[in-house]
């Protein structure tokens, strides 16, 4: 029997928004107060726009 991949990462969804650097602390303080619910949180920038996009994992 094979054990489970337990570093997989699901993408749950996504959404961007306007590019704005109060975004970075709003993902961390989700990473810090949903990490026991195996949630994840990321943040990346479009490069030709100014946005944002938010990720949400299950972990």
């Amino acid at each position: 029997m094979e054990e489970e991949d337990k570093s997989k990462l699901e993408l749950i969804a996504f959404k961007s928004f306007n590019a704005t650097p109060e975004l970075v602390y709003i993902i961390d303080f989700l990473n810090k107060s949903l990490k026991d619910r195996k949630l994840m949180f990321g943040l990346s920038k479009v490069k030709d726009k100014n946005e944002m996009t938010v990720n949400i994992y299950e972990v």
